[in-house]
C-alpha cells in the first residue's frame, strides 16, 4: 500500500467516524426523523460514505462509538473538519445546525460553550464576519 492509500484510508476513517458520531447524535433523542434523514444523507455524500457503510452504521452505531477529544484544540479540529465538510456546498440548515451542537456537546463542551463556538464557525464558514473580526483573524 503506498503512503497516498494510507492517506486516504485514514481520511476516509476519519470520516466514517464523524458520520457515525453524527448518526448516534441522531438518534439519542429516538429516532431519525426526516428533516434528520435528509442531513444524514447529505452528510454521507459529502464524507464519501458508501450505500454500504450507511446502512451497516445506520443498524450498528454503536459499533463505531465518538471518540472523546483530550484537549480543546481536539474539540475544537473535530468541529472545524465538520464545519468544512457541511459547508461545502455554502450553506447550513437548522438541522445540520442543531445535529453539529448535539455534535459539539458529545465532544465534551457545555450547551453554552457550544452555542458560542457553532455561532462563530457559522459567521466564519457563511462569511458572515464583522469587519473588526475579519481584521483581528488577519492580524492575528
Amino acid at each position: 500500500m503506498s503512503f497516498r492509500d494510507l492517506l486516504e484510508s485514514s481520511e476516509h476513517r476519519k470520516n466514517v467516524a464523524h458520520f457515525s458520531a453524527i448518526v448516534c447524535i441522531a438518534l439519542s433523542d429516538g429516532e431519525i426523523n426526516e428533516k434528520e434523514e435528509a442531513s444524514i444523507l447529505r452528510f454521507a455524500s459529502k464524507l464519501d460514505i458508501s450505500d454500504e457503510e450507511y446502512e451497516y452504521i445506520l443498524k450498528n452505531p454503536e459499533k463505531h462509538p465518538v471518540n472523546l477529544p483530550n484537549t480543546r484544540e481536539e474539540q475544537l479540529q473535530h468541529i472545524y473538519d465538520l464545519f468544512k465538510i457541511i459547508y461545502a456546498d455554502h450553506y447550513i440548515d437548522a438541522v445540520e445546525e442543531s445535529l453539529i451542537r448535539k455534535y459539539a456537546v458529545g465532544l465534551g463542551c457545555t450547551p453554552v460553550k457550544a452555542n458560542m463556538v457553532i455561532q462563530k464557525s457559522v459567521q466564519i464558514f457563511g462569511g458572515g464576519l464583522s469587519f473588526e473580526d475579519y481584521q483581528y483573524l488577519l492580524d492575528k
